[in-house]
């Protein structure tokens, strides 16, 4: 992308966007990337031609366990244009995104993770996919394989096919943390979001078609992923749990299938008397078909206690977060003076 001084910008009318980061381990990483995002607060051009400049870049505290709020705050003082966010506690990457995109200000909102996997030179590809395709939501397509392993990729690709044809959600295969969106549907977004809502699933409610824009993924480095396996099955399961309805008629299938199942044993039990066949009597067959029965009725009751409990929370007003002011600067950050007694 080429660079454009603000003087030009301002005769053009440029693209005003907003990045935001949610910071969960970003000690190590985020001065490098917001060093990178400064290079485009004068604005660039995009491949097409269009003008655009970052004009702030919001950092989510989502409390990690590493010493991100100090490189924050310390981000803050020497770029005028970020700014800090400050969560409660910790509630994960979407309600972090969505409490910075509630925040934001720009035309557009562009997401982006902490580990700098992510490159800012790219920004002008989904700037211009967007204007061109008319879409309000433009997901980064990697055209090189994400690098976080075979085995994460596999189950990655495996959770997104599995939800797009049972949950008969197809977009759901564009999903990733690489995102533009225009930005009164980012904030109006985050302004209805319920708790436990999946970030990409609530955009598609709103957003209509979306589009997607080739980019590059870069090596994390040595940044462990802050998602286990416990956090990655729950974000599938919210997944399927925001992407429709279609999961209960699963539920009414799976029933229906078990019962088919349950006609079948029985019919051949009755034509093998019928040609002379002997059954022995016994508990194993009556336990297969306990075991068989109550394990779907189970499954279907667990399935339904989950939609159950989304609709609850939401009920409930449970927040999908809370944003606060900086721990540093209220009473938490308060501590008593030192003394030379307490030296000594």
């Amino acid at each position: 992308m080429a660079a454009v001084t603000p003087t030009q910008l301002g005769d053009l009318g440029s693209h005003q966007i907003s990045v935001v980061i949610p910071v969960y381990q970003g000690e190590r990483h985020l001065p490098a990337v917001v060093e990178e995002l400064a290079g485009l607060v004068d604005g660039f051009v995009t491949p097409d031609g269009h003008h655009a400049q970052v004009s702030e870049v919001l950092l989510v505290h989502d409390v990690g366990p590493d010493d991100s709020p100090r490189v924050m705050r310390e981000l803050a003082q020497r770029y005028p244009f970020v700014r800090t966010l400050w969560l409660s506690r910790n509630f994960g990457q979407h309600a972090a995104t969505l409490a910075g995109m509630s925040s934001s200000g720009g035309d557009w909102v562009v997401t982006i993770d902490e580990d700098g996997q992510q490159d800012p030179d790219d920004f002008g590809v989904l700037l211009d996919t967007a204007l061109a395709e008319q879409a309000s939501v433009v997901y980064g397509r990697p055209t090189n394989q994400p690098p976080h392993g075979f085995a994460r990729n596999g189950a990655s690709r495996g959770a997104k096919w599995m939800i797009a044809h049972l949950a008969g959600a197809r977009e759901v295969t564009l999903y990733n943390s690489y995102r533009l969106v225009l930005g009164e549907i980012a904030r109006s977004v985050a302004a209805y979001a319920g708790s436990g809502v999946y970030l990409d699933v609530a955009l598609g409610w709103v957003a209509g078609p979306v589009a997607t824009a080739p980019v590059t993924l870069r090596d994390e480095g040595e940044r462990r992923s802050g998602y286990r396996l416990r956090t990655l099955v729950s974000h599938f399961w919210r997944m399927v749990l925001t992407s429709g309805t279609r999961g209960l008629r699963v539920v009414s299938l799976l029933g229906a299938a078990f019962a088919l199942v349950g006609v079948l044993f029985a019919a051949a039990v009755v034509i093998g008397r019928l040609f002379g066949n002997h059954v022995e009597p016994g508990w194993s067959s009556i336990i297969t078909v306990v075991l068989i029965s109550s394990g779907a009725i189970l499954f279907s009751l667990g399935t339904l206690a989950e939609y159950l409990g989304v609709a609850v929370n939401m009920a409930m007003g449970r927040p999908t977060y809370l944003l606060t002011s900086d721990p540093a600067e209220g009473p938490l950050g308060r501590r008593a003076p030192r003394t030379p007694v307490d030296d000594a």
